[in-house]
């Protein structure tokens, strides 16, 4: 089945070819088409098209078929071109041509976009509750070895005398600037796009600001082009997240590598946490953590990978956007099985006890700075103690100094990032007489987009948007 006709029937190679793995990509998908028709039938409802009893059935099977997709039982057959096609077989098979009425002012281009904003918002909130969570393993581990102590390198020889405690909390420091990235991301995926149907609007008297609202978007898309147009940009803000996120977690894996090998000999884990060999019976491989670090190398190629996707594709919308679904569902899905087992390993980290010489710095050659830095940080202490010494000297160290890895105020910064109110839905513009009578014109149609209703909404959509934070309870 296919929700496209034209006359004729496309050669077997060539649906093979188009659909590609679209069935096994839509299956994630699949409850948000439900949750976007189930908004979709009720507009539909409110504006007359269908009636009171026809929203029930239709909402109603479409609950159940959600529930199905959820629960993972839903399948997409070979003879169905995608979940779309699938779900409104099953409406039509259940309910007759009332299963028809569901693709009313409704283009497969914005029911595969909305399901897709959708998502995306979904899965990135459960990216982000992870990252809070390795966050919290970080800092914890951080006050649990902020005393032990750990060489500080550059160039790979060994510089300044540091420590874990200030190491853990780099790391969840730098969480927050990955955390920035999905703060543009889930703005740009939490915009309605429903309602622009094929990319040039409806002539039906849609009601967007009800979908809008339904689905618990902050904002409308409001130009139709433009909301076609974000399919591909979509993705790519995803994938800036996703590749961030990917350079914080490669680099505390390559950290790790070394750290547990016989020259650093730093750290260790537990022995169901690493591999051996089948020939050197001794070894204790971090094989876990080369893995992440691979896979999330692999990671931040997605925005290259997407920028030569979609980089020379005019507006509109072109098959070359399907591609795009694959490559994000698939990165979506390794971003979570790498925080996963990041979460479920580091905490198991043992730091081992490092000698006070700051692991083997020659004295002779090269502790010079540090060991004039170390003695003045004596000074200061003694002349704290006995009050004697030292005029003007009012405290030992500085935040992000080792030992100074100021926890409190990393926290302040997460939760300053996390915790805001999100800006409001759209108000309505107002009542519009259409050319064609006294229907009020869909918000991004060829005849209500006027460029001053785009301005002024662009402007109220800036002036609305200050972030307001609110304190973690």
């Amino acid at each position: 089945m296919k929700l496209w006709k034209k006359g004729s029937t496309a050669h077997q190679k060539v649906d093979l070819f188009t659909v590609g793995k679209d069935r096994e990509y839509d299956l994630y998908l699949a409850e948000y088409d439900c949750q976007a028709s189930i908004a979709h039938a009720k507009m539909l409802g409110k504006i007359g098209i269908l009636s009171n009893e026809e929203v029930n059935q239709l909402t109603s099977k479409l609950n159940e078929i959600k529930i199905q997709a959820e629960n993972k039982s839903l399948t997409i057959e070979d003879e169905f071109e995608d979940i779309h096609s699938k779900i409104e077989h099953i409406l039509i098979k259940n309910l007759g041509d009332l299963g028809k009425k569901i693709h009313t002012a409704r283009s497969r281009n914005d029911q595969v976009l909305v399901a897709l904003h959708l998502y995306c918002k979904n899965e990135l909130n459960i990216i982000k509750d992870k990252i809070i969570e390795l966050f919290e393993v970080l800092t914890s581990l951080a006050e649990k070895h902020e005393d032990h102590l750990l060489p500080g390198y550059t160039h790979f020889q060994v510089a300044m005398p540091s420590s874990f405690g200030l190491w853990f909390s780099a790391y969840a420091e730098s969480l927050i600037d990955d955390l920035y990235f999905w703060k543009s991301a889930f703005q740009i995926a939490d915009q309605n796009p429903l309602g622009s149907a094929a990319g040039f609007g409806s002539a039906f008297p849609i009601d967007r600001e009800f979908t809008t609202n339904e689905l618990k978007f902050s904002n409308l898309k409001v130009n139709s082009v433009a909301a076609q147009m974000s399919r591909g940009k979509l993705e790519k803000s995803i994938a800036v997240v996703l590749s961030s996120i990917g350079a914080t977690l490669s680099k505390i894996c390559m950290d790790i590598c070394l750290y547990m090998g016989q020259d650093f000999d730093f750290i260790s884990f537990p022995d169901n946490l690493t591999t051996g060999s089948s020939i050197m019976p001794h070894k204790k491989n971090p094989d876990l953590f080369e893995l992440v670090r691979g896979k999330c190398n692999i990671l931040q190629s997605l925005p290259s990978q997407l920028t030569l996707l979609t980089g020379n594709l005019p507006s509109g919308y072109h098959r070359d956007f399907q591609l795009a679904k694959g490559i994000i569902i698939d990165a979506v899905e390794e971003t979570k099985a790498c925080l996963e087992i990041i979460l479920f390993s580091l905490p198991k980290i043992k730091v081992k006890k490092i000698s006070q010489s700051i692991a083997h710095i020659d004295a002779d050659n090269s502790i010079g700075f540090v060991a004039a830095d170390l003695a003045i940080r004596k000074a200061i202490e003694c002349a704290k103690k006995t009050g004697i010494g030292l005029v003007g000297v009012k405290n030992s160290g500085h935040y992000g100094l080792s030992g100074y890895y100021a926890e409190q105020a990393v926290k302040k910064n997460l939760i300053t990032m996390i915790y805001t109110n999100a800006p409001p839905a759209i108000a309505p513009y107002g009542a519009k007489k259409s050319l064609f009578g006294t229907n009020p014109i869909c918000f991004g149609s060829p005849t209500g987009a006027r460029v001053p209703f785009i301005l002024d909404t662009a402007i109220a959509k800036i002036n609305r948007g200050k972030i307001r934070f609110a304190a973690r309870n």
